[in-house]
């Protein structure tokens, strides 16, 4: 009996974990080369504000409606095809180097990808409760080593011509070729059972506002940090290493989070974690020099990073597995919230003395103090016997 059930558990893991790393290469290099390429294709710089908020809408909508595309089609084929939409909306970029154009190929990239988080968290959530932070530290593992590797490649590749496109598309292709051909078992679609606007309301509100302050400030990262290096001085060459030192710091952190989960509380979690990122970016101020803001990067990564996995942990701690799928919409859809605002008010840091830090600095400590008074209320609850 323990035989036969072993194997297939392994699969189910592997298989979406692998594919998503290879969409993750892909994705990181994107994500870092479109404000960088904006001039490579005659476009305006400032609409790359625009061009995440744009992505970040689109992950919005896809929180919202990616729930029947499961029930209909299951987990592997759904991600398959998010996949498939994601590469034709990649390919209409260099074809068409029109901003509308742009814009909508982001918005419909963004329900795409909302599509790929969605599936692939709810997936991994499946089954026993206590290991979910041991699959949720591989998923985020996953992403985050891919991400990074994806960086390095705008060094590696560059960022003007058909190369770095070509190269995308490959980790894309290959990524849907591991869905639809590697052996794998899935949770059942018709598991899913939507939650209503009440019970949505019970959700643990700590993490609603951790996966809002995770998309306010990921969102400004990734569509504005490349311009705030440049803006520092920081050379093409080094500009992808220190983009990768933040994704670094972002799969450093996955193997102490269910470490840490199991002596403090996830909401004071939050709290210190936004407490590094302030740390963090005080010693960008304090200290000048390539190396010490590496460090801060690496750190920061660390902070941030760690929001969304404490969050999307404890929103679905001691829920039913009927709920998980609608459970993870409603954190994805808090995350892209932050992820639509949260660029277009970065970009009005970007002129600032302290430029994109200043704007992270004021989200991370409103948000710990936030989550620091949250824990103590917790607390004084679980003493009370509420």
């Amino acid at each position: 009996m323990d035989n036969t059930l072993i194997p297939p558990a392994k699969a189910r893991i592997s298989v979406p974990v692998i594919a998503l790393g290879m969409y993750a290469v892909a994705s990181g290099y994107l994500m870092s080369l479109i404000p960088l390429m904006l001039s490579h294709y005659n476009l305006d710089t400032a609409i790359a504000s625009w061009l995440a908020s744009s992505f970040y809408a689109g992950l919005l909508v896809g929180a919202l409606s990616i729930e029947p595309l499961v029930t209909r089609v299951g987990y592997k084929h759904g991600f398959a095809l998010c996949l498939g939409i994601l590469v034709l909306t990649i390919a209409v970029m260099p074809l068409f180097a029109h901003t509308a154009v742009w814009l909508v190929a982001r918005l419909v990239a963004g329900v795409a990808v909302a599509g790929v988080f969605v599936i692939v968290e709810s997936w991994l959530l499946h089954g026993d409760e206590a290991d979910r932070a041991k699959r949720l530290g591989l998923y985020m593992g996953a992403l985050y080593g891919g991400s990074s590797l994806g960086q390095l490649g705008i060094g590696a590749i560059g960022v003007g011509g058909m190369l770095p496109f070509a190269a995308i598309f490959t980790m894309l292709i290959l990524a849907i070729g591991v869905l639809l051909f590697a052996r794998s078992e899935q949770p059942e679609s018709s598991q899913s059972t939507p939650l209503s606007l009440k019970q949505i309301s019970k959700l643990n509100h700590a993490a609603i506002i951790g996966c809002i302050v995770s998309g306010l400030t990921l969102g400004a990262i990734y569509g504005l940090m490349p311009l705030e290096l440049l803006n520092r001085g920081i050379a093409h060459d080094d500009l992808g290493s220190l983009m990768a030192l933040i994704i670094l710091g972002a799969m450093a952190v996955q193997p102490l989070i269910p470490a840490l989960s199991k002596y403090l509380g996830r909401t004071l979690l939050m709290a210190l974690f936004c407490l590094l990122g302030v740390a963090a970016i005080t010693l960008t101020a304090a200290v000048s020099g390539i190396y010490a803001l590496g460090a801060s990067l690496f750190l920061l990564g660390m902070a941030i990073f760690a929001l969304y996995p404490v969050a999307i942990n404890l929103a679905c701690d001691k829920l039913d597995a009927s709920f998980i799928v609608c459970a993870t919409q409603v954190m994805l859809f808090s995350y892209s919230v932050g992820s639509v605002v949260g660029p277009l008010i970065a970009d009005n840091f970007l002129v600032g003395p302290q430029g994109l830090m200043g704007y992270l600095f004021a989200c991370l400590l409103a948000t710990s103090i936030y989550m620091l008074i949250a824990s103590v209320k917790t607390k004084g609850r679980a003493m009370a016997g509420e």
